[in-house]
């Protein structure tokens, strides 16, 4: 007997055995009564109405009302009126439940870690009218497959709105609809590879999850050093056969430098000189606090860029869209060669196209920049309350910033020690792909940070920082 892992077992599998072996109701006690003692159905889970568990047998309800009564008379089973009939015994007891079953580590108390933007901030209402919206109203065609690239719809409102708030030079045939950037960039990888392209440049320090991505579909990640210009351009010269390289121009993690104007445009040039492709992570770009944001270098050259972008900085990483937007030799093998790519669900995409039509999406990505500026001056505020003697960076822009430390400090221990105080913080040095470097701190986020919890959180690695010593 198999139970469905949700609290409502409405499919029974059950093994009655031959009616030479007694009466139906007590061969279904015997069933019922097995399956519950090996743990095949759980403890809570509630079982089918016994009219609708007779229908499924062909009996009649007074057999599987009589094997209910039974069990329950037993302890098996308890029943309460206008509610169901569920499971209350296990042969399993607290000890070895937890023993058999680990538990999650709980969730810090404070979040200084990167990669998230406030999840308190989700927008709820609008995203449930939206779904609701287009869930009554969408044609009954928008409930099959969606095609190649994703729904027309969305692609559509993406390539003017990207031209209008990124600078990006796009059609709507050029977008295509993926679940997040790690997804994007996995997929032209592939497309590289198939194209005769071996290896990647990376950004180093850079996000470690990208040169994974692009380890895994069979291209060799190459650092390229970054400083406060962003990537170092000149480098690339330097190594041959080099015809792709994956950058953050806009926001560069975990840095937070911007690619300097002349080096933007040597990068350009250096991509048509190899005929190679720049894989554009237009990263925090939204979130610009010193001046106004920087537009893409996609819009410089769309024959030469791809370009990607998600949701997952500005609403929330659970809903799975994000873009790619890429010449039409990309986009092609994008559509044709990778057929059983996943994307995001056609009433999501339909979802976010509406708030993206109706300007919701705009008036929740202003009160995030208004929140997160605001957040910024508290979080560095209180460091320099805190600790007036460690420099900090990278506060102009994006949800993090990086705090240096003294090289004679174990950044690791200090890790180690905010953890045991529910505090989460990120090593600088766990970004870089060599031991080649100098950067000695911790990269802080602060997109996921309660507003008043910021004091008590610097309090708190001020703390776990003297721990460590």
């Amino acid at each position: 007997m198999r139970v469905s892992q949700t609290n409502l077992a409405g499919d029974l599998l059950l093994h009655l055995g031959h009616p030479s072996d007694g009466a139906l109701h007590e061969r279904l006690k015997r069933a019922l009564r097995n399956a519950i003692r090996n743990g095949h159905i759980e403890v809570g889970t509630a079982l089918p109405p016994s009219r609708q568990l007779a229908t499924d047998l062909g009996c009649s309800r007074w057999a599987v009302t009589e094997a209910y009564s039974q069990l329950i008379a037993e302890g098996y089973l308890e029943a309460q009126t206008g509610s169901a009939t569920r499971v209350c015994w296990s042969n399993t007891s607290d000890a070895d439940s937890q023993h058999l079953t680990p538990r999650h580590a709980p969730a810090a108390r404070f979040d200084l870690a990167p990669g998230l933007p406030d999840l308190r901030a989700f927008p709820r209402r609008r995203w449930a009218e939206a779904v609701r919206t287009q869930v009554t109203t969408a044609a009954f065609t928008e409930f099959g497959y969606p095609p190649p690239g994703g729904h027309i719809r969305l692609r559509q409102l993406l390539a003017e709105y990207l031209g209008r708030s990124r600078g990006v030079s796009a059609t709507p045939q050029d977008v295509t609809v993926c679940m997040s950037v790690t997804d994007g960039v996995r997929r032209i990888c592939r497309a590289l590879r198939a194209d005769g392209i071996t290896a990647v440049g990376c950004e180093e320090p850079g996000w470690t999850r990208l040169r994974e991505v692009i380890r895994a579909a069979g291209l060799d990640p190459v650092p390229i050093r970054t400083d406060s210009g962003g990537l170092r351009t000149d480098d690339l010269a330097a190594h041959t056969g080099l015809r792709a390289v994956l950058t953050a121009p806009a926001h560069q993690f975990p840095l937070g430098s911007v690619l300097a104007p002349e080096r933007r445009a040597a990068l350009l040039h250096w991509a048509r000189q190899v005929d190679g492709v720049v894989l554009e992570d237009d990263y925090d770009a939204e979130f610009r606090y010193d001046r106004r944001p920087v537009a893409t270098v996609q819009g410089m050259d769309p024959s030469r860029v791809v370009l990607f972008k998600s949701l997952s900085k500005i609403l929330s990483p659970a809903l799975g869209i994000g873009w790619i937007v890429a010449p039409p030799h990309w986009t092609n093998h994008l559509h044709q060669a990778d057929q059983t790519a996943s994307q995001p669900p056609p009433l999501d995409q339909l979802a976010f196209a509406a708030l993206l039509e109706s300007g919701a999406y705009d008036r929740h990505l202003r009160a995030c920049r208004k929140r997160y500026r605001n957040r910024r001056d508290a979080v560095v505020q209180a460091l320099a309350e805190q600790l007036p003697h460690a420099p900090i960076s990278g506060i102009a822009a994006g949800l993090h910033l990086i705090l240096r430390l003294p090289a004679t400090l174990d950044t690791a221990a200090v890790v180690t020690a905010a953890a045991a105080r529910s505090l989460r913080v990120a090593d600088l040095t766990t970004y870089h792909a060599t031991n080649d470097h100098a950067d000695h701190g911790l990269v802080l986020g602060y997109g996921n940070l309660a507003d008043n919890a910021v004091t008590e959180a610097v309090r708190q690695l001020h703390q776990a920082i003297q721990d460590s010593r």
